[in-house]
């Protein structure tokens, strides 16, 4: 039984960089830009989901719904201000971009909630249900990430497939300027990518943080890296790969450091994730796309 709950803890911790992994993947999928801030925005959601329950007493889960409002505006605040000027800017300057705006929301963060740490209360209690007589033990909040993370995919999905803004979001990530011939609001939908991006960041903080209670204004920066190579390992712009990326880099990261070594676990994680994409440049699910030069 121990093989089996190192392998829920694995999906676990894969199903929160699933969550987070969303975020990249579709902010690039549909305007080809990293968002390396997408970290931050993680641990601002999580600061305000502890605020909401610890010093203002309010329901974890609705502290969790005000963490979501806050962070979707604070995604479409970032993207009006830092990237929507850089539509046609090279890469180089969208991504130095997004290094500064993560600084700056980390430093912002440290101004206002010092860089004390915090422990944060679980949203759902330190039980677990027991297995087995008792030989596998899943805990409350391994079970609700993964809830969590199935449901937000199958509404996703649906989202993507079946809505209008799915369907714009779909026609601006195949091709821009034809969607704006056809007259897809191209900013309006970029902007609503992002919203939804953030959003999810704090239910993945909230989730992170009842899970691994020490709370940082540097929370989100190793989850948010380790993320956005579960978006690349997955294939970068794929929802589904997002989601598969996610699980597979937690299941390896919590066996490396079970029957290797915790301090060689990130190198695992990483050298897998190198010999993948020498297989598979593109990522498991990525498509491989030809350029005119």
């Amino acid at each position: 039984m121990t093989f089996l709950n190192f392998f829920i803890s694995g999906i676990s911790l894969g199903s929160i960089y699933a969550i987070i992994a969303l975020g990249y993947t579709m902010v690039y999928g549909i305007a080809k830009m990293l968002n390396f801030a997408h970290g931050d925005v993680i641990m601002v959601g999580a600061y305000v989901c502890f605020y909401a329950t610890s010093r203002y007493g309010l329901n974890p889960f609705l502290g969790i719904v005000i963490a979501m409002i806050i962070c979707t505006l604070l995604g479409i605040i970032v993207e009006r201000l830092a990237y929507k000027p850089l539509r046609q800017a090279p890469s180089l300057a969208v991504l130095i971009t997004a290094i500064g705006m993560s600084y700056f929301l980390q430093n912002t963060a440290l101004l206002l909630w010092s860089s004390n740490p915090k422990v944060f209360p679980s949203i759902i209690g330190r039980g677990a249900f027991k297995l087995f007589d008792g030989e596998l033990s899943i805990s409350h909040i391994t079970a609700l990430t993964i809830g969590a993370c199935l449901v937000i995919m199958a509404v996703l999905t649906l989202f993507i497939s079946k809505t209008k803004m799915g369907k714009a979001m779909r026609a601006c990530s195949e091709d821009k300027g034809a969607a704006q011939l056809m007259g897809i609001n191209v900013n309006a939908t970029i902007s609503m990518t992002f919203a939804i991006g953030s959003g999810l960041a704090a239910v993945a903080g909230a989730l992170l943080c009842s899970a691994y209670p020490t709370l940082m204004p540097t929370t989100g920066s190793l989850p948010g890296i380790k993320a956005f190579t579960a978006a690349v390992f997955g294939g970068i712009g794929s929802i589904p790969g997002a989601f598969l990326g996610g699980l597979m880099l937690g299941v390896i990261e919590i066996f490396a450091k079970a029957y290797i070594s915790s301090q060689l676990s990130d190198a695992v994680v990483f050298g897998v994730l190198i010999v993948v994409l020498l297989v598979k440049p593109a990522g498991l699910l990525g498509k491989m796309t030809q350029e005119k030069v």
